[in-house]
């Protein structure tokens, strides 16, 4: 059983910062697999944010979050983070956690896609609001 449940989003003002948590069955970190966090604003697509390999690997982040946000996990608690700095009017969004068995294995570690389609498993989404 799959489960993914997200916490941590709130109101926030431009320049502000939130941290987001994603608490995932164990079944996902016990396993090769991906995790990412995505969002989606009202009247727009859900597009990816960042990404992380379960196992040792690389992550990624689209580019109007470089340098802001980061990714992160805690194996052992089966949690993965968002580090949300400097946040502006356009980050506000509804941040989904996702997980995936698609995972591209290198020769230094894996790399995940950052296709949301490639995503399976979905949590329920919190709630970032940045405004004045």
């Amino acid at each position: 059983q799959v489960q993914l449940v997200e916490s941590g989003g709130g109101s926030v003002q431009p320049g502000g910062s939130l941290k987001l948590s994603c608490v995932a069955s164990k079944y996902i970190y016990d396993r090769q697999a991906c995790m990412g966090w995505f969002r989606q604003a009202p009247g727009k697509e859900r597009e990816t944010v960042a990404v992380i390999p379960t196992r040792a690997g690389t992550t990624a982040y689209a580019d109007s979050v470089k340098g802001r946000f980061t990714i992160s996990q805690d194996n052992a608690a089966n949690t993965m983070y968002l580090q949300m700095n400097s946040l502006k009017p356009e980050d506000t969004a509804m941040y989904y956690c996702a997980a995936s068995w698609t995972v591209t294995n290198r020769i230094g570690g894996d790399d995940c896609s950052q296709i949301v389609g490639n995503y399976n498993f979905w949590g329920q989404g919190t709630q970032v609001i940045v405004s004045s």
